[in-house]
């Protein structure tokens, strides 16, 4: 990837939750992207209601990307995109694929 693709990628991670992951052993790069909306709301307890009141957060800092604004593309160069399921550690599945690769020289 292009340095101005690498930095239009890791602009405002605190929203997207873009990173970039590259490894030691073989020196290859993975570029994750958290899609979907984990947002849980959180503010204070009402004592005598005992709900939610004052939520805080909303959408700005959710850490993540609707799919539609995916950079993650072919068109922008990727090759053996994977959409991991809920749940799934983007860090293990990055250990799975990179033990596919030899080390790097």
């Amino acid at each position: 990837m292009n340095p101005e693709f690498r930095k239009k990628f890791l602009t405002n991670t605190d929203q997207t939750g873009r990173y970039i992951v590259q490894s030691i052993r073989t020196g290859k790069t993975y570029y994750v992207e958290p899609i979907g909306n984990p947002y849980i709301q959180w503010g204070s307890i009402d004592p005598v209601s005992g709900k939610l009141v004052n939520k805080k957060g909303h959408d700005k800092y959710r850490g993540s990307i609707d799919m539609e604004d995916s950079m993650i593309s072919e068109e922008n160069g990727f090759k053996n995109i994977q959409l991991l399921p809920a749940g799934t550690s983007p860090a293990s599945a990055i250990e799975v694929l990179d033990s596919k690769y030899p080390d790097k020289k």
